[in-house]
């Protein structure tokens, strides 16, 4: 073969040959995205009705002064947050302190003097017990030997039994004494004696109880967990007995006050859960519960309070809902009519209105489009939307839908979630 046509061949043999075919070029599609799905379906429900309303501390209260005098120490700024029991203020307690003191020093004394004389008690009735036993030993060794001299009369002289008679009446005499010595220690005297230094220390335990209080007094404390909404006195100022001193709210869960009308209000129990929104927060959305349907409507309006209770949301920054912000909370007040439902998760929120991606099935492939959405009420895992917003049968992305783009193509695969 001619050299000039061979290398022909093998150029023409490498651009045509599968084993040295050039990569296509410009970018390779990625693999569509995994999502898990579910079909919504229709349920008949009260249709939910939207009530304005403002969010309201658990709790309030405006800790004040139980003594008079003037502050010595201010613990807390506007915007603190404090646990139950901690201290907001002081009051000058000098000379209180000293009384304190004194009196636990006193109670201190009686209660050694208390216990110095029943232990001494303990050795007298111990002493007296031994020398009753030794009177008693005594005792009858003489009334032994008296015997022996009575029976020896004849034998010994009258000097020595009438001694013996004399050893053996003084030996009963002193056992006698012991006794009653003994008896004196153990008896009702001693008794009242120990009961009336028990009653002493009582009374001053009771004295320090009283100056304690009344120390206690001179420091105003935080009476549940929350924050410090208001300071009314500052270090210096002479505070009067029921004066103010600070506001304390507690947030950890908030209420959020409506106005219900008549016409709704029966449909309402405690327990009812309904969508909370708070305009502030950008339209961002809680689960709140009806705690309180006051029983006593306002007479001109014709509308009942409900306060429907939230669980708030705390970080770093403190409370996310804070107290006297714009709500609207939406309940299961109307008629019953059928509307779509479909899972918590399904909800996208984030934009100006929540979203729903909706898959579209077409030409083999699987899609997403994004269904704007009015929320309902919540039933369980699953919450209604507008009655036009949804068809029953529709495959909602229910995870994975935070990267989701409109017309994105998705490997859709199905999970079940109870109803409600």
């Amino acid at each position: 073969m001619n050299r000039n046509i061979a290398i022909t061949f093998t150029l023409l043999f490498s651009i045509t040959s599968p084993l040295f075919a050039q990569p296509p070029k410009g970018p390779v599609a990625p693999p569509a995205p995994r999502v898990f799905v579910a079909t919504a379906r229709v349920e008949t429900l009260d249709e939910p009705k939207s009530f304005v309303g403002t969010v309201m501390p658990l709790r309030k209260s405006v800790v004040g002064s139980a003594a008079p005098g003037r502050v010595e120490e201010y613990l807390v700024n506007e915007g603190d947050f404090v646990k139950k029991g901690a201290p907001i203020a002081h009051l000058r307690r000098g000379i209180i302190g000293a009384e304190k003191r004194a009196a636990e020093a006193e109670l201190e004394v009686r209660k050694a003097a208390l216990a110095e004389m029943e232990n001494s008690l303990q050795d007298e009735i111990a002493q007296a017990k031994a020398q009753v036993a030794i009177a008693e030993a005594n005792h009858r060794f003489q009334h032994a030997k008296a015997e022996r001299a009575k029976q020896l009369a004849n034998a010994i002289t009258k000097e020595a039994l009438e001694e013996a008679l004399s050893l053996e009446q003084q030996s009963l005499a002193t056992e006698n004494n012991a006794t009653a010595v003994l008896r004196l220690l153990t008896g009702t005297s001693w008794e009242q004696k120990r009961e009336q230094w028990r009653a002493r220390v009582a009374v001053q335990q009771a004295e320090v109880e009283r100056i304690s209080e009344q120390f206690d007094r001179h420091t105003m404390f935080a009476p549940f967990d929350g924050w410090v909404t208001a300071e009314f006195t500052e270090v210096g100022q002479w505070l009067m007995q029921g004066d103010k001193a600070a506001e304390i709210a507690e947030l950890g869960s908030v209420d959020v006050e409506i106005a219900v009308l008549e016409d709704y209000v029966t449909k309402l129990t405690p327990g009812v859960m309904g969508n909370v929104e708070v305009h502030a927060l950008h339209g961002q959305r809680f689960v709140g519960k009806v705690a309180i349907i006051n029983p006593q409507a306002d007479a001109r309006a014709r509308t009942f309070p409900v306060k429907v209770r939230v669980e708030n949301v705390v970080d770093e920054r403190g409370p996310l809902l804070k107290a006297g912000m714009f709500a609207r909370v939406t309940l299961p007040v109307g008629d019953a009519k059928p509307l779509p439902i479909v899972p918590k998760d399904a909800i996208s929120i984030g934009g100006r209105t929540p979203v729903i991606y909706v898959v579209d099935t077409a030409g083999g492939k699987s899609t997403v489009r994004p269904v704007p959405v009015t929320l309902g009420v919540a039933q369980g895992h699953w919450v209604s939307v507008g009655a036009n917003e949804l068809n029953a049968g529709d495959i909602v992305v229910v995870e994975g839908n935070e990267r989701l783009r409109p017309g994105m193509e998705v490997c859709a695969e199905p999970i079940q979630i109870s109803f409600p």
